[in-house]
């Protein structure tokens, strides 16, 4: 590998849109058809003199070099896209026909913490003060491990430090303007970028990224429950519609008749009360897991809820982790409620989402609750202030788990969808090449051409499920 240079990374945060002379990476193989290197970049952009850090780049070069159209970045939003290409080339590969896919790991991803992130799902399952304070302690133990793998790069772990990243790297590839591809969280270092450098915005698309333009913590979690609660209603309808689900009944009204019903027997000495059913369909409402939903519902209405059981059980990850967790923390709960405003916050989410949406809230401030903020990094989030803005694609799934996903970005020309969150993506390794979504994302990658206002592409994923 090779380490990009200083010198003319520093200067990329303020280079020309035109960028002259910019030196090309010096690719080297890596395997699996990748070619890797490295880019350092400032700590802090800020300070661009500073402490340094590095970032971990793959290129998937294009097909036909002779035809390649220039560069496409891409963040797939996991916690390190490099190796979930690597796992699943076919998520992103049909790119190359046009371009060269250069894919960026976020700041952190090579951060190697020595005490993995506690299983949100314990704070679900443990509402009283006692469990709240157990997980803060396991949840601090875990931040306070990424600052001590960081050392000084953990400073940088916000996405408007991503942004500036992202604009280096254009920089480096000679390109006048950034062409990016963003999915889940990825899609938020897009829309960082758009605010920041939005005339070195090219073709753009982002889908699934959680919402960073709304700063009202309890508006976001409201819309967080409530695309929960619609989920519910997405299932019933999909198993409505697919002979292959046991569930001949309204599924909605099958999970009424549980809840009337707990505890529901689990097994010997085992058994499911109503908080852990409702987070059992709760971690079944993504649509790859419906099947397997319906299946553990059917079973429990008949007297055995170990499926169910099976869905709700608290995962222990295994060390060591990533410090993705910080950064997300970092840019979405810079201050986290205490316990007594959060049990106010659900008893508003229950009358909104009285199913399963409220439990929505406690999973999300889990991510962060016990991380000390005194001298961490914030990016918080906000409503960007009024510019002349890019036009950029935004992918909204009819599935997502998020709110809004990517936000309501400034400038955006929305496309609507039947599936969830990574839709291009997981119907990329699906086999689903001609899809609407994935059609219409390459035509405007490629070709610059926008959906029509209101534009709207079915469901793919979930089609086959039970066919």
């Amino acid at each position: 590998m090779i380490i990009l240079a200083a010198a003319a990374l520093a200067a990329a945060a303020t280079a020309s849109p035109a960028v002259k002379g910019a030196a090309v990476p010096q690719w080297q193989d890596c395997g699996d058809g990748l070619q890797c290197a490295k880019l350092s970049v400032p700590v802090d952009w800020a300070r661009p003199h500073g402490a340094r850090t590095e970032i971990d780049l793959a290129r998937m070069p294009a097909q036909d070099p002779r035809r390649s159209r220039g560069s496409l970045v891409v963040n797939t939003g996991a916690a390190s896209t490099v190796q979930g290409v690597r796992a699943r080339p076919e998520s992103v590969s049909e790119l190359t026909r046009w371009f060269d896919v250069v894919l960026i790991e976020p700041r952190g991803a090579a951060v190697r913490c020595a005490v993995a992130q506690p299983d949100p799902l314990r704070l679900v399952l443990a509402p009283g003060r006692a469990g709240w304070r157990a997980y803060a302690r396991d949840n601090a133990a875990y931040d306070k491990s990424c600052r001590a793998a960081a050392g000084a790069a953990y400073d940088g772990l916000t996405s408007w430090q991503v942004a500036h990243d992202l604009d280096a790297l254009r920089a480096e590839l000679g390109e006048p303007r950034l062409r990016y591809f963003g999915s889940s969280y990825g899609a938020v270092y897009g829309q960082a970028y758009t605010e920041l450098f939005p005339h070195r915005v090219g073709r753009m698309y982002l889908e699934g990224g959680p919402d960073h333009t709304e700063p009202d913590l309890a508006e976001r979690l409201t819309a967080l429950a409530r695309a929960a609660e619609r989920r519910l209603s997405a299932f019933r309808d999909w198993c409505r519609g697919h002979l292959g689900c046991p569930l001949d009944d309204d599924a909605v009204e099958v999970y009424d008749a549980l809840t009337r019903r707990t505890p529901l027997h689990a097994g010997p000495g085992r058994s499911v009360n109503a908080r852990r059913l409702a987070a059992a369909v709760a971690a079944g409402l993504a649509p790859r897991h419906w099947p397997e939903l319906a299946r553990a519902m059917s079973e429990a209405r008949q007297g055995d809820a170990s499926r169910l059981a099976a869905l709700a059980a608290v995962t222990a990850q295994a060390p060591p982790a990533t410090a993705s967790g910080s950064l997300l923390c970092h840019d979405f709960l810079p201050e986290v409620p205490g316990h007594r405003r959060l049990r106010t916050m659900e008893t508003h989410l229950r009358e909104v989402a009285p199913r399963v949406g409220w439990l929505s809230g406690r999973r999300e401030v889990a991510r962060c609750l016990g991380m000390p903020r005194r001298g961490a990094p914030s990016w918080p989030p906000h409503v960007p202030e009024p510019r002349h803005d890019p036009t950029v694609l935004v992918g909204v799934g009819r599935l997502d788990a998020e709110a809004r996903p990517a936000g309501p970005v400034p400038g955006a020309v929305v496309l609507s969808h039947g599936d969830g969150r990574d839709a291009y993506l997981l119907q990329g390794i699906s086999r689903l090449r001609a899809t609407c979504l994935r059609t219409s994302v390459h035509d405007y990658l490629v070709n610059g051409a926008l959906p029509e206002e209101g534009a709207e592409c079915p469901g793919a994923l979930t089609a086959g499920m039970y066919s």
